[in-house]
C-alpha cells in the first residue's frame, strides 16, 4: 500500500495557466460538448474504485471516434501533457486516478459491439463495451465471454485488458489474456497500433501479452477482439462448509491435486459469509468458519461425474456440510453471495480497501491465519473472499476514511498482507493491478535491476512517460525511501530492499 506521488508543480497558478493552454489546444480535437474542465464537471473523475486517493484532472476529454482519440493524443504529446485513459472507473488500485496536470481520456462513448462471428466464435467490441454486455449480445447464438469479474455488470473490456482481469470462472477458462485475440488502439503519439490478430499467430514480436495487463502505460486501447465459448449444457455448484480455515484451504489444494479443474473454486471466511448472507440471502452456512463454492459445467454426464468426485474429496478433507445446487436458480443464488461480496462489505463499514495478492494454493490457510493476527495488530476488521483455485486473495480491510489514523493503519495492514504474500511465494497483485496502491510493495516483489528493465519497456513505447505516469513501476529512490521507512517503523525490511 502506498499513497500516490504528489506533483511539485501543482500550484493554483500553474494549474490555471496550463488548463487554459490545454483546453485551447484540445478544442480543435474534440467537439465542445466532449471537453470538460470546470470543477463540477471533473470531480466525478477524480478517482476510480480506490476512493481513498483522489486527484482532480486538469481536463477530461470524451472522444467519440478513433480520429478524435488520435487527435487528443497528438495534441497532448506535442504539449508534453500526461494522459490517463479511463474506462468505467471500477478499478481497485488507483490505475485510473488522474494526473493533476494531465488529461483524463475517457473511452465511455466507445460502447459499440462491432461484430459477432459465430463461426469463428469471436466478437469485435469497442473498449467501452461492458464485460457482461458481450455475453448478453452473444447469448442468442449459444455463446458467451468467459472472464467474469465481480464488477462485470459495469466494468469495460478496455479496463479488463488494462488489468488482465479474471473472475470466478478464470480457473477453468483463463484470464483476459487467454480470451483476447487482438487489441487495437493508439500510441502516445497518436499513431494507430495493433497487437495480435485473427490468426493463431501474427507476424513479428508477440506483444499482445505485453499490452494486456500494462495498465494503460503503453498504449490507449479502442477496440478488442475476444474469444467466445459455447454455453455449457449444464452447470451445478457445490457449497461446502468447514469448521476450520485450514481444512478449507487444504481442500482447495486437494481438489486440484485430484486432477479436477472446476469451472469455479471460491472461498469465503466467516465474516464475509455473514456480510453477504445478510445482504442477498444466498443460503450460506453462518456457523462455518469458511465455505467453498465449487462449480462443474459441461454435459450432464460430465457434471454428474465431476460433482461426485469433488464431493468425495471435500468430505475427505473434513467438510461438515455439502449442498449441491438442484437447479439453475439455486446455482445462481449460491453465486449471488460471492458476486456481491464487495457491496455487502460496503453495508457494514463506512469504507473498505480491497487487496489483491496471490499465494501458492497450499498456503491459503497460512495467509488467512496471518491476516487474523494482523487484524489484532492494526485494530481493524478484515473480511476475506478468495479466487481459491488460483490462490488469488481479496481481503477487504474495513475502516473509516474520515479517520486519518484508521486510513494510515489500513495502508499498513494492506502492505503487510501484500508483503506476507510475497514471503509465502506469491505476488503483490493477481488481477487488480498495481496502480498507485502497490508502488511500495513492488519494491519488495522486484529487484532494482528488474524495475529498471520494466522502465526500459515503458520507455520503448512512451519515451517521455506521458501515458499514466507515476504508477505501476516504483522509482529506485522511492524503493530506497520505503526501505528506510520500514527500518524506522521497526519492521523487518525485505532483503530485496537493501539493494536499492
Amino acid at each position: 500500500m502506498s499513497a500516490p506521488p504528489k506533483s511539485s508543480e501543482t500550484t493554483p497558478l500553474r494549474r490555471t495557466e496550463r488548463q487554459a493552454e490545454v483546453v485551447r489546444a484540445l478544442q480543435g480535437a474534440v467537439p465542445a460538448h466532449a471537453l470538460l474542465w470546470q470543477t463540477e464537471d471533473t470531480v466525478p473523475y477524480e478517482c476510480d474504485g480506490l476512493t481513498a486517493y483522489r486527484e482532480r484532472p486538469l481536463v477530461v476529454a470524451l472522444p467519440e471516434t478513433e480520429d478524435q482519440v488520435a487527435a487528443v493524443l497528438k495534441t497532448c504529446h506535442s504539449l508534453k501533457v500526461p494522459v490517463v485513459a479511463r474506462g468505467a472507473g471500477t478499478g481497485l488500485s488507483g490505475g485510473a486516478m488522474p494526473h493533476p496536470l494531465g488529461v483524463t481520456l475517457s473511452l465511455a462513448k466507445f460502447n459499440r459491439v462491432v461484430e459477432i462471428d459465430p463461426r469463428a466464435r469471436t466478437a469485435v467490441v469497442q473498449a467501452g463495451v461492458r464485460n457482461l454486455a458481450i455475453s448478453e449480445v452473444a447469448a442468442p447464438l449459444g455463446l458467451y465471454y468467459a472472464p467474469d469479474p465481480s464488477s462485470q455488470i459495469a466494468c469495460t473490456i478496455g479496463g479488463n485488458v488494462a488489468e488482465n482481469s479474471g473472475g470466478v470462472h478464470c480457473l477453468k477458462y483463463g484470464l483476459t489474456l487467454h480470451n483476447v485475440l487482438a487489441v487495437r488502439g493508439f500510441t502516445v503519439e497518436g499513431d494507430p497500433i495493433t497487437f495480435g490478430g485473427d490468426a493463431l499467430d501474427s507476424p513479428g514480436l508477440d506483444l499482445l501479452p505485453l499490452v494486456i495487463g500494462s495498465e494503460g502505460m503503453l498504449a490507449v486501447t479502442t477496440e478488442v477482439t475476444v474469444k467466445l465459448v459455447p454455453r455449457p449444457q449444464l452447470a451445478r455448484c457445490i457449497m461446502a462448509s468447514f469448521d476450520d480455515v485450514r481444512k478449507a484451504g487444504d481442500a482447495v489444494a486437494a481438489v486440484i491435486a485430484a486432477g479436477i479443474i472446476p469451472a469455479g473454486l471460491e472461498m469465503m471466511d466467516k465474516p464475509m459469509t455473514a456480510a453477504v448472507e445478510d445482504f442477498v440471502h444466498a443460503g450460506y452456512d453462518l456457523n462455518a468458519e469458511a465455505i467453498l463454492l465449487c462449480e462443474s459445467d459441461g454435459t450432464p454426464e460430465e457434471v454428474a461425474e465431476e460433482i461426485g468426485r469433488m464431493s468425495e474429496v471435500l468430505r475427505g478433507c473434513g467438510a461438515t456440510a455439502i449442498a449441491v445446487s438442484r437447479d439453475e436458480a439455486e446455482r445462481l443464488r449460491f453465486w449471488s453471495g460471492r458476486k456481491n461480496a464487495f457491496p455487502a462489505s460496503g453495508r457494514i463499514s463506512p469504507d473498505y480497501m480491497c487487496m489483491d495478492s496471490t499465494i501458492p494454493r497450499k498456503r491459503l490457510a497460512d495467509i488467512l491465519l496471518a491476516i487474523q493476527a494482523m487484524e489484532k495488530k492494526y485494530g481493524l476488521r478484515c473480511a476475506n473472499v478468495f479466487h481459491a483455485g488460483d490462490g488469488n486473495l481479496h481481503p477487504l480491510i474495513l475502516f473509516d476514511a474520515n479517520d486519518a489514523d484508521q486510513l494510515h493503519r489500513c495502508e499498513q495492514f494492506g502492505a503487510d498482507i501484500l508483503e506476507t504474500s510475497v514471503a509465502m511465494g506469491g505476488t503483490v497483485t493477481g488481477e487488480h493491478g498495481v496502480g498507485v496502491e502497490k508502488l511500495n510493495s513492488m519494491c519488495v516483489q522486484f529487484s532494482a535491476e528488474e524495475n529498471t528493465q520494466m522502465f526500459g519497456v515503458k520507455q520503448a513505447f512512451d519515451t517521455n512517460a506521458l501515458l499514466n505516469p507515476g504508477k505501476v513501476i516504483p522509482t529506485l529512490q522511492r524503493c530506497a525511501e520505503y526501505g528506510r521507512m520500514l527500518v524506522r517503523a521497526g519492521r523487518m525490511a525485505h532483503p530485496e530492499l537493501s539493494r536499492f
